[in-house]
């Protein structure tokens, strides 16, 4: 249940605060003080997930890697591909395709497992873009080819 909590930030914290506040219109000094301590316990929970901001919003990204979406998608795609590969098999196919490491992908994978339906999301978002993104080209091809 969310409640009101009380916290007392250093002066200079303080006024970092504001001045993201004061940078990001929509948001609020709590709105911003509540998603990152909740990244940061995420981070805490999950070392080796970091988060970063783009056009699809805030996200759970590999540090020094790609987003955690890619790596669960690219999981849930050898599987469907090879249904009958052993766990050890599919982890290293998408090993040998991706380039990152066993320990990264295992990372994601926990995240997921912890907040399937935040990266369930971006996946479907992802595969929305696409699927826009050929129709458009499609029509733009149909277009040029009369």
């Amino acid at each position: 249940m969310a409640g009101p909590t009380s916290i007392r930030f250093d002066d200079a914290v303080s006024a970092r605060l504001s001045s993201y506040v004061a940078r990001h219109p929509g948001t609020t000094r709590s709105s911003v003080a509540a998603r990152y301590v909740d990244e940061g316990l995420r981070m805490d929970e999950y070392p080796g997930i970091v988060f970063r901001s783009g056009p699809a919003g805030r996200r759970a990204v590999l540090l020094g890697g790609p987003d955690v979406w890619e790596i669960v998608r690219d999981v849930k795609a050898a599987r469907t591909a090879e249904p009958k590969l052993k766990e050890n098999h599919v982890l290293a196919l998408v090993e040998e395709t991706t380039g990152v490491g066993r320990a990264h992908i295992d990372i994601a994978l926990a995240y997921w497992g912890a907040y399937p339906h935040e990266v369930d999301a971006m996946i479907a978002h992802a595969e929305d873009l696409e699927r826009e993104h050929t129709a458009a080209h499609r029509r733009t091809d149909d277009l040029l080819s009369r």
